[in-house]
């Protein structure tokens, strides 16, 4: 009988994404116009759609970093709006991600 044994490597924490999100952003061109760093929750662009340069930039950071994919329609304000909803969003989107 072969046996197939499953090795489990827990995800990164929220508040380790959200502190690599944080630092991404700090550092990056688009957000650099912003006035000054936002708060975890506050949203990084008003209206209801984001801006089609903000989800290009932050989906590739997301892709790059973290491995997870960003598809067109998960790039909304729920997702993507804010530093929180970023890391929220891409611990989600692990398996086993931990606290």
């Amino acid at each position: 009988m072969l046996t197939v044994e499953e090795r489990f490597t827990p995800g990164v924490s929220e508040s380790a994404i959200l502190s690599r999100v944080r630092n991404f952003v700090g550092g990056n061109f688009l957000y650099l116009q912003l006035p000054s760093m936002p708060a975890d929750d506050q949203r990084l662009f008003g209206g209801e759609a984001l801006p089609a340069t903000y989800f290009t930039v932050m989906a590739n950071f997301i892709e790059e970093e973290f491995g997870a994919i960003v598809s067109p329609c998960e790039g909304t304000n729920e997702n993507l709006g804010s530093l929180r909803a970023v890391a929220r969003f891409v611990a989600a989107k692990q398996p086993f991600a931990v606290g």
